[in-house]
C-alpha cells in the first residue's frame, strides 16, 4: 500500500537544490508523483508529494532535518492520503490580467468561494508592460465547478465582477 508525505521547503536560491531534493527522495525508495518549484524573490520554494511504502516514507521523514540544513532551507514534511474525489466536477481555466492593485487575489478568491468552487491550482505574477512599465498583473487559476451551477450565469457574474474592478479575464474549459 501506497503511502503519501507532502514536502514543502523554502531557502536562497542556488543551483543543486532540485537534484539534492530529487536525490534525497530517490535514496530512501520513495518517488515524487507531483511537484511545484518555483524561484519567489531569491527565495526558491518547492512542495513535493511522495509516495511510497511506509518505512521508506519513514525514512525520508527522518532525513529532512539532515536535508533542510546541508540545502540551507526551512523543511516542512506531513503524511496525507491521496485526495478522494469530489462529486461531479467540471474543471475551468482562468485568467485575469489587469493593471497591478491590491486585492485581486482576494477579489478572486472571494467570488469562487462565496459560490462554492475550489480553487485547484494559482498562480500569480507581477511584471512592468511593455512600453510604458505599468507594473501588471496576472493570476492563471483551475477552478473545480460543482457540475449543479449553471456556467453561463456563473460566466456572466464573473465577468460584471471584473468589469467592476477593471480587470481582464478569460474563464473557459480545460483543454486537456
Amino acid at each position: 500500500m501506497e503511502n503519501y508525505l507532502v514536502i514543502s521547503a523554502v531557502g536562497a536560491d542556488h543551483p543543486g537544490i532540485v537534484d539534492d531534493l530529487a536525490r534525497a527522495v530517490m535514496d530512501t525508495g520513495c518517488n515524487i508523483n507531483d511537484s511545484r518549484m518555483t524561484v519567489l524573490g531569491g527565495e526558491f520554494a518547492v512542495l513535493l508529494l511522495v509516495s511510497g511504502p511506509w518505512n521508506s516514507i519513514a525514512k525520508l521523514e527522518d532525513a529532512a532535518p539532515g536535508i533542510a540544513e546541508k540545502l540551507e532551507l526551512l523543511v516542512n514534511t506531513k503524511r496525507t492520503n491521496l485526495r478522494e474525489k469530489e462529486g461531479q466536477m467540471v474543471s475551468y481555466t482562468v485568467e485575469v490580467i489587469s493593471i497591478d492593485q491590491p486585492g485581486i487575489v482576494y477579489d478572486l478568491a472571494t467570488f469562487f468561494s462565496r459560490r462554492g468552487i475550489n480553487i485547484y491550482d494559482l498562480t500569480t505574477e507581477r511584471y512592468a508592460a511593455a512600453h510604458t512599465g505599468t507594473p501588471m498583473f496576472v493570476a492563471r487559476m483551475t477552478i473545480n465547478i460543482p457540475s449543479d451551477i449553471r456556467i453561463a450565469g456563473l460566466r456572466e457574474e464573473f465577468f460584471d465582477m471584473c468589469d467592476s474592478l477593471n480587470l481582464d479575464a478569460v474563464i473557459e474549459p480545460v483543454k486537456i
